[in-house]
């Protein structure tokens, strides 16, 4: 089995983000705020949304499931208040399980949580709550900047935090640390900010010691880790500078990368330089590159290909595709084993 553990609802019906437009036009004029009542979005455009999209592409690449989450850009939680994070979360929450049910064997879902910036935490559970135990989801989104590129809030090992990883712990849930769209015009979205996140978040676990106090903590930190792998050598001797202990054992019990590294050198740097049990495979597809690549003449987002072509065994190649996801997101296998899988 292959198993795609970061993939985003980025093909839902436009009615989801002219509802959305009205909301944010019902930040400055109240009269124009929409209901929730007033978005129809039916079973069969959710279908068509999916079938002509991120399951016909998974067919062809031999893909079986995917984690699904809502769009990752479209969260936006630097847009309004609690309460229009919250009602817009519970909205793309709902679509991803509607998702989910109607293609039961290619689809889990993943949440989003009702980030504000300056927010308490604790405000993210009731939505967290209620998609793990109704909606079966197998983990969470987690923004470490809802200000939108501007980083307000506390590093990712502050005790801000502490009251959804106690829930994680809980429930036995990794979190992916995902941002949203930038509105700083110094950093580009796909290109800049989300990237840049990556490698803030690996480095805020480094300098602290997070996993003392939650030994069963994990995330996922996506896009291959940003900047990590290239830098692997900067952030031992970082380490060491500062007493920490080996990475291996300061984080690697705790954090892990996905492959969403769209050529073969990233590919075979990250599993050159990761180790193996700390790699997950994913694509994002259909996400931030879409395009075919002029010098393979497959697309950029193909990422199987990349992993088929890499200096890795049968069992290292299990462990990316199937074997680490089982692991690491422990409802997912739990879900898989109850269908006999």
């Amino acid at each position: 089995m292959i198993i795609d553990i970061h993939g985003h609802y980025t093909t839902a019906p436009k009615a989801l983000e002219a509802w959305r437009n009205r909301q944010i036009a019902g930040i400055k004029s109240p009269s124009e705020r929409p209901k929730v009542s007033e978005l129809h979005i039916s079973d069969d455009e959710l279908r068509e949304s999916i079938e002509a999209n991120q399951l016909k592409l998974m067919r062809e690449r031999g893909l079986d499931l995917t984690i699904f989450s809502p769009r990752a850009s479209f969260m936006a939680h630097h847009i309004g208040n609690f309460e229009v994070s919250s009602t817009w979360a519970a909205i793309c929450n709902e679509l991803c399980f509607r998702v989910a049910e109607l293609f039961p064997d290619h689809f889990i879902p993943a949440a989003m949580l009702p980030q504000s910036p300056g927010v308490d935490t604790a405000t993210c559970i009731p939505e967290l709550v209620k998609c793990v135990e109704q909606y079966g989801n197998v983990a969470i989104n987690l923004n470490p900047d809802p200000s939108g590129g501007h980083w307000t809030s506390p590093p990712l090992s502050d005790r801000y935090w502490y009251p959804i990883y106690e829930k994680m712990v809980e429930y036995d849930i990794p979190a992916m640390i995902h941002v949203s769209t930038s509105c700083n015009a110094c950093f580009h979205t796909t290109g800049a900010h989300y990237l840049n996140a990556d490698t803030t978040a690996f480095m805020q676990c480094l300098t602290s010691d997070l996993f003392r106090d939650f030994p069963s903590l994990r995330f996922v930190i996506p896009h291959g880790g940003g900047a990590v792998p290239y830098h692997w050598g900067r952030f031992r001797g970082l380490a060491q500078e500062m007493k920490k202990p080996l990475l291996k054992d300061h984080l690697l019990n705790n954090v892990f990368f996905d492959t969403c590294v769209y050529h073969q050198p990233g590919i075979d740097l990250l599993t050159r330089v990761i180790p193996v049990d700390n790699i997950l495979f994913a694509s994002e597809m259909i996400g931030a590159v879409r395009g075919i690549d002029p010098e393979t003449g497959n697309y950029f987002d193909d990422t199987k290909r990349y992993i088929e072509a890499a200096h890795i065994d049968a069992d290292e190649r299990y462990k990316i595709y199937e074997g680490n996801a089982r692991r690491v997101y422990s409802r997912l296998d739990a879900a898989l084993k109850t269908k006999g899988q």
